[in-house]
């Protein structure tokens, strides 16, 4: 998939370029308690986490940037995950750019982007039941609630949506 472009952003594939924004991103509290800890504790953590990612073809992190200064804000994703039937789409943001429609331009446009791919009938999304931004944000993007799922012990609430 290209770079994508909306009316404010550019949406592009993550490289170990963006391993200084990588660094702070993954280390914003709201990452940690909705995502995880990915042990990133210096830049060459962020850039060997960059990789794997890259390396990974059940993984696909595209960087958002805002188009009048080139500043990256957040990522969004679409990732194979083993416990699920079909792709999941996910976002982070860094927290100075929350609640300004970003995550929502963004992933509107990834969602856009998958529809013309044969491949994606389906997307998926999994969320922390406490994560209120997220559940709001997939059910303004269209995802409907599915089902609660337990992963590694955790309860999931899981989304989808068809791309028809």
């Amino acid at each position: 998939m290209e770079t994508l472009q909306t009316e404010r952003l550019f949406i592009e594939p993550i490289t170990t370029h963006e391993a200084a924004f990588i660094f702070v991103l993954v280390n914003t509290p709201a990452w940690k308690q909705f995502i995880g800890d990915r042990h990133v504790h210096h830049i060459n953590d962020a850039i060997s986490y960059i990789q794997r990612v890259i390396d990974n073809p059940d993984t696909d992190f595209r960087v958002v940037f805002r188009q009048h200064d080139r500043q990256p804000m957040g990522i969004v994703t679409v990732i194979k995950r083993t416990y699920l039937p079909h792709h999941d789409i996910g976002f982070a943001f860094l927290p100075e750019h929350a609640s300004q429609g970003y995550a929502f331009e963004a992933a509107s446009a990834l969602l856009e982007a998958l529809k013309t791919d044969k491949a994606h009938t389906h997307i998926l999304a999994t969320t922390l039941p406490g994560n209120s931004r997220s559940i709001h944000l997939l059910e303004k993007l269209g995802l409907h609630y599915s089902e609660t799922i337990m992963y590694n012990g955790e309860e999931l609430l899981l989304y989808e949506t068809l791309l028809a």
